[in-house]
């Protein structure tokens, strides 16, 4: 099949972006080489994308030099304005974008329409209404001075985005720098690039100057390397592994850049005696099996009190065995493809490593057949361990894969949610209104959810503890993030400081 064929059948009405983008055009990489991005649903070839090289990343961080002068002067509630008018854009193509993401990801379409368009647009719209209200200070100083601060963007910025949530995180990432006045050089997983350029067209007909944001799809160790080590980048924002945020952190010091890591995570979620067993059972679900339980904050330890876990196991189980895979493109699917081969091969792995160690698989374990054996897909798969020690219980899966563990009481769970060197996400489920804020209190975690699972919203911080990275994305935070402080002091009384006076 033609790219023309692919896109009709998957009912895109617009040409699928493939190139770079840079400096407010879409082009061919330097070397003039791509790689093919592929519909995990069949392993078919959606794209050859063009891969970005060093060349290519100079290019782009020349044309964010060169605009950053304008863009950060421009008056904020302009800046507002354009990311108010993409928000609007993206709302306006919602079905291509879904369809897009869908084809490239993996994701149900019923997930992409419902929950990624509409919350990528949200956090442009946020940060949009943002960039004129934040703001400086002043500071009571001595007799005599005004002293105050002004928050200013850092420069140019590189951000490198993982394949999980490609269409969210343009937002995530991207609006609250823009909004700080900052200009961009961004690279999109290799993987799944597509969503990331069609943003980069909207952003365009938004009105956005040409050299504010630049995408580049690339190898992270080619690509993605040169952006952390680039002398001309001011800050680096990653999100992705723990392994390769360590190498970022290196890569940086040639030049001291600021670096914000979001990265891996192994989410207890924690079920209490007096929960209502049928919230948790359905949040619990939620929290592991949405996108195929390919999220950092995914609840991927099961933590059950020892009264309850038969009753809540035996509503659970049937729950993760009655969900419908199948084409993230069909309406009727909950759950899709992983996003890569790959990535399928590691999560199966771990079902070895859990039987090798002791552990019960409950349910799933197996890559289904079929009309589904040629995609990337697991079935939903649900492991008592042995222990919170093994390697299902310690190690980010980032599948459709849930670690069950119990617990006697209140002190023996938070030992266990807290027993990892990760600390990203974590939730539990309790009627004990004094238990859950010790519990919000005590557990080791950049954010809690009480009687719910996997909430966000562009106003709250979202970020993590330990290896799970530092600096926080969304709210407040995220534009002190992309801001530094510069301090002003003015002798208001005009006076000569008596120091060495004549």
């Amino acid at each position: 099949m033609t790219l023309a064929d692919i896109q009709a059948a998957a009912g895109l009405v617009t040409p699928v972006r493939h190139q770079l983008f840079i400096d407010g055009r879409f082009v061919d990489a330097e070397s003039g080489e791509t790689l093919a991005t592929l519909n995990p649903h069949d392993n078919s070839t959606i794209a050859q994308v063009a891969l970005a090289g060093k060349a290519d990343v100079d290019k782009a961080v020349a044309a964010a030099k060169r605009a950053f002068p304008a863009w950060s002067r421009m008056a904020a509630a302009d800046r507002g304005r354009i990311l108010l008018k993409l928000a609007d854009l993206i709302e306006a193509n919602t079905e291509e974008l879904a369809r897009l993401e869908s084809l490239d990801t993996g994701h149900p379409i019923r997930d992409s329409r419902r929950l990624d368009v509409p919350r990528t647009a949200a956090c442009f719209r946020y940060f949009g209404g943002m960039a004129d209200k934040f703001q400086g200070e002043t500071i009571p100083v001595e007799a005599g001075f005004l002293n105050y601060t002004l928050r200013e963007p850092v420069g140019v910025v590189g951000q490198i985005v993982p394949w999980n949530f490609p269409l969210m995180f343009t937002s995530w990432k991207m609006a609250p720098a823009l909004a700080a006045g900052n200009c961009i050089v961004m690279k999109p997983s290799e993987i799944t690039p597509l969503s990331s350029l069609k943003i980069a067209e909207l952003m365009a007909e938004a009105g956005m100057p040409p050299g504010v944001v630049n995408m580049l799809p690339g190898l992270g160790s080619v690509a993605g390397q040169y952006i952390a080590e680039h002398p001309d980048i001011a800050k680096i924002a990653f999100t992705g592994s723990t392994a390769t945020g360590r190498r970022i952190v290196q890569a940086s010091a040639g030049n001291l850049k600021k670096v914000q890591l979001e990265l891996g995570g192994k989410g207890p979620n924690i079920v209490f005696e007096d929960a209502n067993l049928q919230a948790a059972v359905n949040g619990s679900a939620w929290a592991i099996f949405h996108n195929q339980g390919q999220a950092c904050i995914a609840g991927s330890r099961l933590m059950l009190h020892e009264k309850i876990a038969d009753a809540f196991l035996d509503k659970f189980v049937p729950l993760a065995q009655s969900i419908r895979l199948g084409n993230p493109l069909d309406d009727a699917t909950e759950m899709g493809p992983l996003t890569s081969a790959l990535h399928q091969d590691r999560v199966l792995a771990y079902v070895d490593i859990a039987c090798e160690q002791g552990g019960e698989v409950l349910a799933g374990g197996r890559a289904p057949g079929g009309d589904l054996a040629a995609g990337c897909y697991v079935e939903p798969t649900i492991v008592r361990a042995r222990s919170s020690r093994d390697r299902i219980a310690q190690e980010e899966v980032f599948g459709p894969f849930v670690t069950v563990l119990t617990f006697k009481d209140e002190a023996e769970a938070t030992e266990i949610a807290n027993g990892t060197d990760y600390g990203l996400g974590s939730g539990l489920w309790t009627g004990n209104l004094q238990r859950a804020h010790r519990m919000a209190r005590d557990l080791h975690a950049g954010m809690v959810w009480i009687n719910s699972y996997k909430r966000v919203n562009p106003g709250s911080p979202f970020g993590g503890v330990g290896q799970s990275g530092y600096g926080r994305e969304m709210g407040f935070d995220a534009m002190r993030e992309y801001t530094q402080v510069k301090s002003v002091w003015v002798n208001i009384d005009a006076q000569i400081p008596p120091h060495f006076a004549r």
